[in-house]
């Protein structure tokens, strides 16, 4: 079992930042790879950013490249999604997932989820 917390959702306004945080435990922790998705009111949840936890291996959607940067403190078992150039169209519930092994782009593959933390982007 892998239990996750996110923090560090907020308001902001567009062209600000902020730092979302998931604090993850468990007795494996460095099998799992990391994922951040996102929803919308009305939309899919969509992958963002995601991280291999022992291979390194980082994707990004192309809609958060250059503005978001991950990373992780393997003493704490956490991963960081910094977000930087907020817009708008950032506004959603981000949700942290892991899956063991390599980051998957379907959120079908995400055994445990964290419980979202609300990001919203103002004009």
């Amino acid at each position: 079992q892998v239990q996750l917390v996110e923090s560090g959702g907020g308001l902001v306004q567009a062209g600000g930042s902020l730092r979302l945080s998931c604090a993850a435990s468990g007795r494996t922790v460095s099998s799992y790879a990391i994922a951040w998705f996102r929803q919308a009111p009305g939309k899919e949840r969509e992958l963002v950013a995601a991280l291999s936890w022992s291979g390194g291996s980082t994707y990004y959607a192309d809609s958060v490249k250059d503005r978001f940067t991950l990373s992780r403190d393997n003493l704490k078992n956490t991963v960081l999604l910094q977000m930087n150039s907020l817009k708008p169209e950032d506004t959603a519930v981000y949700y942290c997932a892991a899956r063991l092994n390599n980051w998957s782009p379907s959120r079908l593959d995400y055994g445990f989820w964290g419980q979202g933390t609300l990001v919203t982007v103002s004009s």
